[in-house]
C-alpha cells in the first residue's frame, strides 16, 4: 500500500468500514473496555449491508447448499474468515510501521485502534517496537497505557530488547513509578536497563534515588558504561555537590571513559555548575576532539559566572576553529553581548545567526528581542518580533518588557491586551512586565485592574514581586502610606524588594522618617550586605541624625565592609574601556578630562547645577567629593571624542547612578543630540533629547 495514502484511504484499503478512527462515534461507556470494543466491531460491514438495501441494491439470492455440504461449507467460512483476518493483520501492522518510519505518529496510533478491535489476533513484535517508537515520540501518556495494555492481554512474550524498550517508553513518558515497577518486574537487565532508569531518574530531578541505584548497580558487577558515569555526573551537577562528581570523574579516568565525548561534556557542566570553572577548563582542554556541545558547554560556565569576557573570547576561538555553531551558542553569545552592552558583537551574532538557518530559532530570537531592548534599540527588537513565525509566552513578556523600560507603558499595555488575544496564557513574569511598565509611565489604574484580575481571571496568585511592584506604583504617586500598608498587609513575609520599593520613594519624596524605617527593615534582613549600610548612612544624614549615623559607620568598620569604588564601562569599536571616579589611568587621560571640562560648561550654561547635597542613592564621601568626575561622566566624555557625532553611546555602571550625574546626562542628551544608555545596579536608563525612560524615579 502507498504511504502517501490518507488514512481515510488506507482505512478503505484494508477493507475495514467500522468507524473506529474516531473515537467520539462510540457513546461514552463507564468502564469501557476491550470486550465491549470488540462486541461492537463483532461485525465491520453491517453498515456497508444497510447502505446497499437503501439505495435498492439487493445480493443476488444463493442456492441453498445441500446437507451433506453444510460441514464442508461451514468449515471452509472459517478457514476463509481467519485468512482474511491475518491478511488485514499483517496489512494494518505493516502500514503502522510505515508511519512510525515516516514519523507520522499520530495517524499510526489512530491506525492501532483496528487491532486493539480485534484483540485475537496476533501483533508481531516488530509493530509492537514501532508503537513504542511512536508513543515516545508523541509523549502521549495514554498512548502508553494503550500499547502496554494490548501488549499484556495477547500475552506476548517479549525478549530483553522489547522489555527495555517498554521501559524506556515509561521513562520518557515521565511515568517514572511505572517505570520503577517495570523495572523491578524484569526476569533480566542488561546495562541498558540500568542506564534507562538511572537517567530517568535524572530527568525528573530525583537525584538521590539515582544515586542509590547507581550503587546498587555497582554491587551487582553491572558493566558500567560511558552513558551510566554521564548520567551520574548530571546527578552531581542537579545536586550541586562537586565531591560526588569528582568521585565520578576519577573513576571514570580509571576505567578509560574520561575521553568520551559526553562525558567530558557532562564534567564541564558539573564543574561550572559547582563553581569550579578553572577545572571545567581543564577538562575542555584535554579533550580529543571539542564538539559544539563541548564548546556550548564551556562557554555556558564561564557566563555563568560573569566571566562575560572569557565566554566572548571562547565564541571567537569556536568560531576559528571551524567547528558548526548551533543556536544555542548563539542564543548565549547574544545574552553575553546583554550583559556586556557590546551591541556590535551582538549585531555579529545576529547576523552569523540568520546566515547559519537559525533565524526562525525562539530561544534564539527571544534573546535577540531581550538584547535589542536593553540597549535602546526598541524598534529592533519589535521587528525581531514581528518576524518570529513561532512565539512563546518568553517572548511576549520579552518585548512587553522591553517597552516598560524605554517608558512606553501604553504600548507595552497594548501588547499585553493583544497577546491576551492571540490566545497566549499570560504568566506571572508577564504580569510582572505589564506591571512594572504601568508602574514607569504612571499608568496607576490600568496598573490596579491587571493587578486585581490576576486572580479573579487568570488564576495568577499574586507574589512578593507583584506586590513590591504595585508598592513602587504608589510611591511614586507619592501615597506613602497606602505603599507602607500594603506592604504590611501583604498575605506572606515581606521581602527585600517590597522594603526597597518603598525605601526609593521615601528617597524621591524626602520622608526621611519612613525612609529611616524602611531602610532598618533592610539591614536586619541583609545585615550583610553593604549597600543596605550606606543607604541607612545616607537617610540618617540626610535627617540630620549624626549620631545614628556614626553608629552605623562603627557597625561597617567592626564588620570589615567596605565600599567599591564604582566603575563604568563603555565599549568603542567593539573593545571594552573601563573608568573609575577620579580615574586617570587611560591612555586618553588628558583629552577625556579636557573635554568633560568642556561639556561640564556647556551644560552649565543650560541650567546644569551639582548636586551634592546628599550621598544618595549609595555612594561614600570620597566619591561626592569628585562629583565633577564620576565614572560615568567620564565614560560619556570618552564617548563623545571617540564616535561620530550623533552615535548613540552605551555605558554599564557598577552602582546605582546618582542624582547629580542623571541630571547632568539628561543635559548631554540634548545638548549633543546623543542617545545615551546607562545599565546601573538599579534598572535601565535610556536618555533622549533631554528626558530619561525612567521618569527621574529609580
Amino acid at each position: 500500500m502507498d504511504i502517501s495514502l490518507p488514512l481515510d484511504q488506507i482505512q478503505s484499503s484494508c477493507k475495514f468500514a467500522c468507524s473506529l478512527i474516531n473515537p467520539s462515534n462510540f457513546p461514552k461507556i463507564p468502564n469501557f473496555d476491550e470486550f465491549s470494543l470488540k462486541k461492537r466491531c463483532r461485525d465491520p460491514f453491517s453498515k456497508v449491508r444497510c447502505s446497499l438495501l437503501d439505495h435498492g441494491l439487493k445480493p443476488r439470492p444463493m442456492p441453498k447448499p445441500l446437507k451433506e455440504e453444510k460441514g464442508f461449507k461451514k468449515g471452509r467460512d472459517l478457514e476463509e474468515r481467519h485468512l482474511e483476518n491475518s491478511n488485514l493483520t499483517s496489512g494494518v501492522c505493516g502500514q503502522i510501521e510505515k508511519l512510525v518510519l515516516c514519523k507520522r505518529y499520530n495517524e499510526a496510533l489512530e491506525l492501532f485502534e483496528i487491532l486493539e478491535c480485534e484483540g485475537d489476533i496476533d501483533v508481531k513484535t516488530d509493530t509492537y517496537d514501532a508503537l513504542v517508537a511512536a508513543c515516545i515520540g508523541l509523549r502521549s501518556i495514554r498512548g502508553v497505557k494503550r500499547v502496554f495494555k494490548h501488549m499484556v492481554n495477547s500475552e506476548v512474550d517479549l525478549d530483553l530488547y522489547m522489555r527495555n524498550r517498554v521501559l524506556l517508553m515509561h521513562v520518557k513518558c515521565g511515568m517514572m513509578i511505572d517505570a520503577r515497577q517495570l523495572f523491578e518486574d524484569m526476569p533480566e537487565r542488561n546495562v541498558v536497563s540500568w542506564n534507562t532508569i538511572i537517567g530517568g531518574l535524572v530527568d525528573s530531578g530525583d537525584h538521590i534515588e539515582a544515586f542509590r541505584m547507581f550503587l546498587t548497580m555497582w554491587e551487582d558487577d553491572s558493566d558500567v558504561g560511558t552513558r551510566t558515569f554521564a548520567s551520574m555526573i548530571r546527578a552531581s551537577a542537579g545536586l550541586e555537590l562537586i565531591s560526588p562528581g569528582k568521585q565520578l570523574h576519577s573513576c571514570a579516568l580509571k576505567m578509560g571513559a574520561s575521553d568520551d565525548v559526553f562525558v567530558s561534556c557532562t564534567l564541564i557542566d558539573m564543574y561550572s555548575k559547582c563553581g569550579d570553572i578553572e577545572d571545567a577548563r581543564v577538562v575542555f582542554d584535554t579533550m580529543p576532539v571539542k564538539t559544539t556541545v563541548g564548546w556550548n558547554s564551556i562557554i555556558a560556565g564561564y557566563a555563568l559566572h560573569g566571566y562575560s569576557e572569557e565566554a566572548l573570547s571562547m565564541y571567537y576561538d569556536m568560531q576559528d576553529s571551524g567547528v558548526k555553531m548551533d543556536q544555542f551558542t548563539y542564543s548565549m553569545i547574544v545574552r553575553v553581548c546583554t550583559r556586556l552592552a557590546s551591541l556590535e558583537h551582538g549585531k555579529q551574532a545576529h547576523a552569523s545567526l540568520v546566515r547559519n538557518g537559525y533565524g526562525s530559532d525562539i530561544v534564539a530570537n527571544t534573546a535577540l528581542i531581550d538584547f535589542y531592548s536593553k540597549w535602546g534599540r526598541i524598534e529592533d527588537a519589535r521587528n525581531v518580533f514581528d518576524r518570529m513565525p513561532k512565539k512563546n509566552v518568553i517572548s511576549w513578556n520579552a518585548l512587553i518588557s522591553g517597552y516598560g523600560n524605554h517608558g512606553r507603558g501604553a504600548e507595552a499595555v497594548k501588547l499585553f491586551d493583544c497577546m491576551l488575544h492571540e490566545g497566549m496564557v499570560p504568566n506571572h513574569v508577564t504580569f510582572l512586565a505589564v506591571l512594572s511598565a504601568c508602574c514607569y509611565s504612571g499608568l496607576s489604574d490600568r496598573g490596579w485592574q491587571i493587578f486585581e484580575s490576576m486572580p479573579r481571571d487568570y488564576k495568577v496568585k499574586p507574589r512578593a514581586m507583584h506586590y513590591a511592584c504595585m508598592a513602587e506604583l504608589l510611591g511614586r504617586e507619592g501615597l506613602l502610606d497606602e505603599a507602607f500598608a500594603l506592604i504590611r498587609d501583604a498575605p506572606f513575609t515581606t521581602t527585600v524588594n517590597m522594603w526597597a520599593a518603598l525605601l526609593t520613594a521615601c528617597r524621591v519624596h524626602k520622608n526621611f522618617i519612613l525612609g529611616k524605617y524602611a531602610a532598618e527593615k533592610l539591614y536586619g534582613m541583609e545585615p550583610e550586605k553593604l549597600s543596605n549600610y550606606v543607604v541607612l548612612l545616607n537617610i540618617y544624614n540626610s535627617a540630620g541624625n549624626l549620631q545614628e549615623a556614626a553608629k552605623v559607620l562603627q557597625a561597617l568598620r567592626r564588620k570589615g565592609l567596605r565600599m567599591l569604588a564604582a566603575c563604568t564601562w563603555i565599549e568603542i569599536k567593539k573593545q571594552q574601556h573601563v573608568f573609575y571616579t577620579g580615574d586617570k589611568s587611560h591612555s586618553q587621560t588628558k583629552e577625556i578630562y579636557e573635554n568633560l571640562d568642556e561639556v561640564m560648561l556647556q551644560i552649565s550654561k543650560r541650567g546644569y547645577v551639582p548636586r551634592g547635597k546628599y550621598l544618595l542613592p549609595d555612594v561614600d564621601e570620597r566619591e561626592e567629593s569628585m562629583l565633577l568626575h564620576h565614572s560615568e561622566k567620564l565614560a560619556i566624555s570618552f564617548g563623545l571624542i571617540s564616535t561620530p557625532s550623533l552615535t548613540p553611546l552605551q555605558l554599564v555602571q557598577s552602582h546605582r547612578i546618582c542624582d547629580d550625574c542623571h541630571n547632568a546626562i539628561k543635559l548631554i542628551s540634548n545638548l549633543y543630540r546623543r542617545e545615551i544608555v546607562v545599565r546601573d545596579g538599579s534598572r535601565f536608563h535610556r536618555f533622549k533629547d533631554g528626558s530619561c525612560s525612567c521618569g527621574d524615579y529609580w
